[in-house]
């Protein structure tokens, strides 16, 4: 049986994950705000535990039956050891070899986007295509460039960071430490807060009041709305050109939590790309058909 992990910026995900590669049974948890003595790397290690035990439960399994774990983590991987998660603030993290001592199994572990993009890629809205970047849209953006069907590996470090490139000169901070990055204009935690902001909500408001809400604002053609939604697109679209003209691809694959937005964000965005002018085709533009559950899936690929 394979277990399949999510550890997203704001919440874990674990399912029982089929050979067919679907899931059989899933389990969440939001990552909430700690307590000041409370460490981030236990807390994630224990919510695992208990979620993996959720998930066994559901299906009437012992944890003796698990055969293999892959992990999708946010940040940096090499030898197994996770480095630079900077939305949660960790610098270095063995997670792999906690769980393989832990179990007594094979545990892999690799970058989220990059699992995300190796599901799209094999089972996917990717896979009749060659040249291919995956992006999500989540808490910060990921990425991943497949040339000629295979994904880019590099030799010294992880690539395909779309998230950092920066789109604003002096523009705001990022975790990263520098100023202006992508993902701090065109990531869906900066579209939630900027929400939140315009429309004076509750911090804890769950994505789909959210949700709700703006499609509301949208149907009643609020201005104040519609005017963020297309400076958000705006934003977007920096992004997606500089993509275009340096990796011409044949597709663009958008997961994370955008894939929920599709009649807000991602209608708007088609409509924005093919009214400009590229040194190439324009990619199809493309929603990951795995939705969310892309990166735990990816992770046992």
């Amino acid at each position: 049986m394979q277990i399949g992990i999510d550890i997203g910026g704001s919440h874990i995900a674990v399912g029982v994950i089929s050979k067919r590669h679907t899931i059989i049974a899933k389990r969440e948890k939001d990552i909430k705000r700690l307590e000041v003595n409370q460490d981030i790397k236990e807390y994630i290690i224990e919510n695992i535990k208990m979620l993996i035990n959720q998930v066994l439960k559901d299906i009437g399994a012992p944890s003796c039956v698990i055969s293999k774990i892959g992990i999708a983590v946010p940040g940096k991987v090499k030898n197994k050891v996770v480095y630079d998660i900077y939305n949660l603030g960790i610098k270095e993290f063995n997670l792999a070899q906690v769980l393989e001592e832990h179990y007594g199994v094979t545990v892999s572990i690799r970058n989220d986007a990059k699992c995300a993009a190796l599901a799209e890629k094999n089972i996917g809205n990717t896979q009749e295509y060659d040249d291919t970047v995956f992006l999500c849209l989540g808490t910060g953006i990921g990425g991943a460039t497949f040339i000629n069907g295979k994904m880019l590996e590099y030799t010294k470090d992880w690539g395909s960071e779309y998230g950092h490139m920066i789109i604003e000169k002096d523009g705001i901070e990022c975790k990263c430490g520098n100023r202006g990055c992508f993902e701090k204009y065109a990531s869906m935690q900066s579209f939630r807060n900027r929400i939140i902001e315009l429309l004076n909500l509750e911090e804890n408001i769950t994505s789909k009041e959210i949700l709700e809400i703006i499609t509301r604002k949208v149907n009643e053609k609020d201005k104040l709305v519609n005017s963020y939604i297309d400076e958000y697109i705006d934003n977007l679209l920096i992004g997606l050109s500089n993509i275009i003209n340096i990796i011409q691809p044949e597709a663009i694959c958008i997961g994370g939590s955008f894939v929920y937005y599709e009649k807000i964000l991602y209608t708007r965005l088609i409509e924005k790309i093919n009214s400009k002018k590229y040194n190439c085709n324009i990619p199809k533009i493309v929603l990951a058909k795995l939705g969310n559950e892309a990166g735990m899936i990816g992770a046992l690929m």
